[in-house]
C-alpha cells in the first residue's frame, strides 16, 4: 500500500471524524477501487473502522450516538453552517431544532450578538446562552437521551408562541417527489414547526441525505425557502427544487 497515501487518510478522518469511501477518493483524487484496496489493510488491523458506511478512526466509536454524527461529514457541515451564519445579522431572531448541521450553525454564531434564539436542543442552548446579550428560549419536554432534544405536544406548544426572522432546520432525508422527510415522527413534526414560524425558511444539509426518503414528510419542497447545502443535488431534485420556486446554495461557492 502506498504509505503516503495512508497517511493521507489517517490526517483526513483526523479533520473529518468520518468520511465515505466515495468522498475520500475524490480527496486523494484516485478511484474507488484504490481506495478500497488501501482501506482493507488498514481496516484488517484495527488502524481506522467502518461505521455508518463510512470509515473513522476507531477512538471515536465510544462516543454518544450523537457527538458520532457530528463528527460525520464534519467539513461539509461546518461549510454550510459558516455560511448560513454569515446571512444573520446581530439583533435578528433564530429558531433552530435538533441536529449536528444545526449545532454546527450555532458554534458558527458564537461572534454574533444580541441574538433572540428558539430551540429544542440541549446543545444548541447550551452552545448559546449567556453569551454576548444573546436571549435563549428552549422548548420543554421530554428530553432524548442520544441527541438532548426536546419533544413531544408541550415542545411544539412552546415554539409556537415564537415569530422568528430566520427558521432553520436540519434534514434527515430530501429526494425530489417526497420533499423533506424524517426517520422519527415527533422530529418530523417538530421541524414542520419551526419552518411554520420563520420569515425565512431555511433548510440545510450535507450531500448524503439527498435521494433518501424517511418514514415521516417534513414538507414538500416548496415548503421552505432555500436549500443550503455543500455540494450540488442530483438533477432530477435540482430540477423539482426549481420548479417550487426554491433557492439552492451550494455553501462551497460562497465561502
Amino acid at each position: 500500500m502506498n504509505s503516503k497515501r495512508r497517511g493521507e487518510i489517517r490526517r483526513l478522518l483526523q479533520d473529518e471524524g468520518t468520511i465515505s469511501i466515495a468522498d475520500l477518493a475524490q480527496k486523494l483524487g484516485v478511484s474507488l477501487e484504490t481506495i478500497r484496496r488501501d482501506v482493507r489493510p488498514m481496516t484488517d488491523e484495527g488502524a481506522i473502522t467502518r461505521v455508518h458506511g463510512a470509515i473513522g478512526l476507531p477512538q471515536h466509536l465510544g462516543e454518544a450516538p450523537f457527538e458520532l454524527r457530528m463528527r460525520e461529514n464534519a467539513g461539509a457541515k461546518r461549510a454550510i453552517a459558516q455560511w448560513v451564519a454569515r446571512t444573520i445579522q446581530n439583533g435578528e431572531s433564530i429558531m433552530l431544532d435538533t441536529g449536528t448541521t444545526t449545532s454546527f450553525l450555532a458554534r458558527e454564531l458564537l461572534q454574533h450578538r444580541n441574538l433572540t434564539v428558539v430551540t429544542n436542543s440541549s446543545d444548541i442552548a447550551r452552545t448559546l446562552a449567556t453569551v454576548n446579550g444573546n436571549k435563549v428560549f428552549m422548548a420543554g419536554g421530554e428530553l432524548r437521551s442520544d441527541s438532548g432534544a426536546a419533544f413531544g405536544v408541550s415542545a411544539i406548544e412552546f415554539v409556537n408562541r415564537f415569530s422568528v426572522g430566520h427558521a432553520v432546520i436540519s434534514v434527515g432525508a430530501l429526494d425530489a417527489s417526497g420533499g423533506i422527510t424524517d426517520y422519527d415522527l415527533a422530529e418530523a413534526e417538530f421541524a414542520r414547526t419551526v419552518l411554520s414560524r420563520g420569515a425565512r425558511k431555511t433548510a440545510i444539509t450535507d450531500a448524503t441525505k439527498f435521494g433518501r426518503r424517511g418514514l415521516v414528510q417534513v414538507c414538500d419542497l416548496g415548503g421552505f425557502d432555500e436549500l443550503v447545502t455543500d455540494r450540488d443535488p442530483p438533477d432530477d431534485i435540482v430540477q423539482a427544487l426549481h420548479a417550487a420556486g426554491t433557492i439552492v446554495t451550494v455553501a462551497a461557492r460562497h465561502s
